[in-house]
């Protein structure tokens, strides 16, 4: 039988890494409320994970939320700076309902945004740390990269209506090949398109492997520039370490009315689900009249729940009983040398109740004596 796979690290630990990796680039911490507006989430809920926002009246009359998002609040309330770009990372707690779940959940999140005036570096330095937040977690990752552009052209030459977008678009999400030609031939859309979308719905893998077989699928200049900027992206990838953990993936699909350009998913081995997602997303800066590019990641640190390190049977490795004759001094020395050998310990007069613990020592005037040990 398989043995269950558990992270090396505490969350403690990862989130400590995660905020040493981003200040090392220049990220600064962003601090925000716990409370947006209401109408913030309601006129953006595509945007959103889940759809469900817990709302309250405040003392003004005033509906707010907690905030279940936290890209949203940062694109609203941040300055959006033309010629340089504003590099900032959070780690905040969400309130949301996660898929097939019936009750709201307080999430912690970290992330990063970078807005300004967004190149193909600062993309590609975004993706970058991307890798680099997978591979803090664990060495058993994967980051899967698609491209908004690619998907744009090849389904605006279709000329399609928004509905008959939207249900290709859920075709291609679910790798759905014989969804995706049935669909074409309800729209009325060629053979052509047909195995167009067919083909990039079976493009995964290494981005030197696909790279060169999306070059050929490509319908158009538009297109072309957009496979161009996601082998930059590439390149950096590879320059900086990555390019074994990286997947090519068009089946990884976002509102095309938020995402403009490169998108992507990470996956940690023995977790099903996507523990981070990222994209460059411009066209939500427009939506709050801001002319600057965006781009960002979030983790969702609930999604490792599952692979938390084996907890100890022990509360603490060792119980010390003293007696109140003790000089506190010497009782403080002695836990220090006792500390600093590595074991966690707790100091107490009498034995708490329900306090498991794997070795007892009483201390008495007469010294320091192990009375029970625990296997």
């Amino acid at each position: 039988m398989t043995q269950p796979k558990f992270l090396q690290k505490s969350e403690e630990t990862i989130v400590s890494d995660l905020r040493q990796l981003f200040r090392r680039y220049g990220y600064h911490q962003y601090k925000m409320s716990k409370f947006e507006e209401y109408d913030l989430y309601v006129e953006n809920k595509r945007f959103l994970v889940s759809d469900s926002v817990l709302t309250f009246t405040d003392l003004d009359g005033h509906l707010r939320a907690l905030k279940p998002d936290v890209t949203l609040s940062i694109a609203k309330n941040c300055s959006a700076d033309t010629d340089t770009v504003q590099k900032l990372f959070y780690h905040e707690n969400v309130y949301r309902a996660e898929r097939g779940s019936h009750e709201y959940r307080e999430i912690m999140q970290i992330g990063l945004e970078a807005i300004g005036k967004i190149d193909l570096y600062a993309t590609g330095e975004a993706v970058m740390l991307a890798a680099g937040s997978l591979r803090t977690i664990s060495s058993d990752y994967l980051l899967d990269l698609s491209h908004m552009g690619v998907i744009t052209a090849i389904l605006e030459d279709a000329n399609l209506s928004g509905s008959g977008q939207s249900e290709l678009l859920e075709a291609l999400s679910a790798k759905n090949v014989p969804g995706i030609r049935e669909c074409c031939t309800k729209l009325g859309l060629s053979d052509e398109f047909s195995d167009c979308l067919a083909e990039l719905t079976a493009l995964y893998g290494p981005a030197l492997t696909i790279l060169p077989k999306l070059k050929e699928l490509s319908p158009n200049a538009q297109a072309d520039e957009a496979i161009a900027e996601l082998e930059t992206v590439c390149q950096m990838l590879d320059a900086s370490g990555y390019g074994d953990r990286i997947n090519l993936d068009f089946s990884i699909v976002n509102d095309m009315s938020y995402y403009n350009s490169i998108i992507f998913q990470g996956y940690i081995e023995g977790v099903p689900t996507p523990v981070l997602s990222g994209g460059r997303y411009d066209s939500l800066m427009t939506r709050f009249g801001k002319d600057a590019g965006a781009v960002g990641f979030a983790i969702y640190l609930s999604s490792l729940e599952s692979l938390a390190p084996r907890r100890s049977p022990y509360d603490v490795d060792t119980l010390l009983i003293y007696s109140p004759e003790v000089s506190p001094a010497i009782l403080a020395e002695t836990v220090k040398k006792l500390i600093e050998d590595g074991v966690s310990l707790q100091v107490q007069q009498a034995v708490p109740a329900n306090l498991k613990y794997r070795t007892r020592l009483t201390f008495t005037e007469g010294g320091l004596v192990t009375d029970e040990e625990n296997d």
